[in-house]
């Protein structure tokens, strides 16, 4: 506890005439008070009868000095008051008693006689009051209006009220009380102090909180998701999508369906899947949408029906935004490579999916949907993105935001397979397809150039149908021609009808689809090496492919 307002009180003011009792004070008749204070450092009078049990000093309306303790030490005040008292009267050669001022004593104005009395100033290091409004120590709480070291006045009839009607400057009625309740006063004003800080910190707790009584949470914020880091799919969609449109292609009867394309180039080719583009390629309508909204006609340039792969070219593309995407290496995707696809499925344009590329050199032969009843064979990338009707011709991009294929089929559920522009088609199960780009971008080469695609053969007819055990060359091929053209790279190469080809260099062959979509990954001219069965004996042997130009 602070030694600072210890000492004797000091009274502030003349109270009433000599002999006047104070109320409640437990004692007798206390010594009148001087009609004039006693001057700064005087003697305390030593000729006052010493009582059987000292007086409560009642100096309620006592200076304020600086360094004042709170309301809170009442209690400790008032119990050393005897000690301070007794020391007093032992410095003075004497007893020393507290003259008493009345409850209703006058209260003393600001600069006053005996106001703002120092420690140095008051005789025999006199406590000083308390500046927040509590009274000297020994005093009992409460009893007259207080003022301030500011010369600021609680609780008196020119100060402000507190909210409950009394005077003290929490707002509390405190009450004039004996020496033993003292401890009353002191919890009751520690409990007031304590009730205005909790109160505080709830206010300002409170108005910290922007919503008050919302049961809402704000989650905060990741920054590598707001700041869309390189390499995440936000960043991967955002760059590409505008360089992504939906086809909508109409015959001349009406009929026609919804697909997507990317820009291929800066000269306006647009590159997509020959299903979506067939129903418009006779004299037909197509028209190019891109993701701010504008729309474009567009003519077909070439189609390849056997590699479905096709490319358009936008008639007037002023203003077009025409970014190519970049194109990637579909050979050195992997197993388990992410992927994005996108495209407009269901007509839903600008539609962003996510997977990872499922296998590789998958062997597809479907339908093209444009109504020829012909077949399209890839050996494709499968993905587990979803891709729906609307999908086909779309871009399947890597993590990198380069495309590694040509979204073109999806395993069906309802109808065991099929291009995504198929007439009755389910949506996806996880099982999609894509022509891989290295392949594309070849045919789509040719198609710019020659308007026609070129195909590598080996000029043998296969069995279609057999599957398991490789692919069989036939007894007779096509309106009863030979099924090893004569003269053709798989005669020269001394293959027979009835052979069994189990194998294209490193890969497997399993029916006659696989061993023409393996084909079709090559360019005429390239050498391959063939497994083969003849008579239970395998073989191999050495052939350079040939060519056909358009789809027959």
């Amino acid at each position: 506890m602070s030694t600072e307002n210890e000492g004797a009180a000091v009274p502030s003011a003349a109270g009433p005439g000599a002999g006047s009792p104070t109320p409640d004070s437990g004692a007798g008749p206390v010594p009148p008070v001087p009609a004039e204070p006693p001057a700064v450092g005087a003697a305390a009078p030593t000729d006052a009868p010493h009582p059987a049990e000292p007086p409560t000093a009642q100096a309620s309306g006592g200076a304020h000095g600086d360094g004042a303790q709170g309301a809170a030490v009442a209690y400790d005040a008032a119990a050393q008051a005897q000690a301070r008292q007794a020391a007093a009267a032992d410095a003075h050669g004497g007893t020393a008693q507290m003259p008493s001022i009345p409850a209703d004593a006058a209260a003393v104005a600001p600069g006053a006689p005996g106001v703002q009395m120092s420690k140095a100033e008051a005789p025999g290091g006199a406590p000083q009051a308390d500046p927040y409004g509590a009274p000297a120590p020994g005093a009992p709480m409460g009893a007259a209006p207080h003022q301030s070291a500011t010369g600021a006045w609680y609780g008196g009839p020119d100060g402000p009220q507190g909210p409950y009607g009394g005077t003290d400057p929490w707002g509390a009625p405190v009450p004039q009380r004996k020496r033993g309740g003292g401890l009353v006063a002191a919890v009751l004003a520690a409990a007031l102090i304590a009730g205005g800080v909790g109160g505080g910190v709830g206010y300002w707790a409170a108005n910290r909180t922007d919503n008050a009584g919302s049961t809402t949470v704000s989650a905060a914020g990741d920054p590598k998701v707001e700041s869309r880091s390189p390499g995440s799919v936000a960043d991967i969609a955002s760059k590409a999508l505008p360089s992504v449109v939906t086809i909508e292609a109409q015959s001349n009867n009406g009929d026609g369906g919804t697909g997507t394309g990317f820009v291929y180039d800066k000269q306006g080719h647009i590159l997509t899947n020959n299903h979506v583009v067939a129903a418009a390629a006779d004299g037909g309508k197509l028209q190019a949408t891109f993701s701010d909204g504008k729309s474009y006609d567009a003519e077909v340039v070439g189609r390849a029906q056997g590699y479905d792969v096709a490319v358009i070219k936008l008639k007037n593309p002023s203003g077009a935004r025409l970014n190519p995407l970049p194109l990637g290496d579909s050979d050195k995707a992997a197993v388990g490579d992410a992927t994005v696809a996108i495209g407009a499925p269901f007509g839903l344009s600008g539609t962003v999916t996510t997977g990872i590329v499922s296998a590789k050199k998958r062997p597809v032969a479907s339908s093209d949907g444009g109504g020829s009843g012909q077949a399209s064979y890839m050996s494709a990338l499968q993905t587990d993105a979803s891709i729906n009707p609307g999908n086909s011709g779309g871009p399947l991009l890597n993590a990198q935001g380069a495309v590694i294929g040509i979204n073109s089929a999806i395993q069906s559920a309802g109808n065991g397979g099929g291009f995504g522009g198929g007439q009755g088609q389910s949506g996806s199960i996880g099982l999609g397809f894509a022509i891989p780009i290295n392949q594309a971008r070849n045919v789509a080469e040719q198609l710019i150039k020659n308007h026609v695609p070129t195909y590598p053969v080996i000029s043998a007819t296969v069995n279609m149908k057999d599957s398991g055990n490789g692919a069989k060359i036939a007894a007779n091929g096509a309106n009863g021609s030979p099924a090893v053209t004569p003269g053709g790279p798989a005669d020269k190469a001394g293959l027979k009808p009835g052979d069994v080809i189990t194998k294209l260099d490193e890969t497997k062959i399993d029916s006659g689809p696989t061993l023409i979509s393996e084909i079709w990954t090559h360019q005429p001219g390239d050498k391959v090496t063939v497994t083969y069965i003849r008579d239970g004996k395998q073989a191999t042997t050495e052939i350079t492919l040939g060519e056909r130009k358009g789809d027959s």
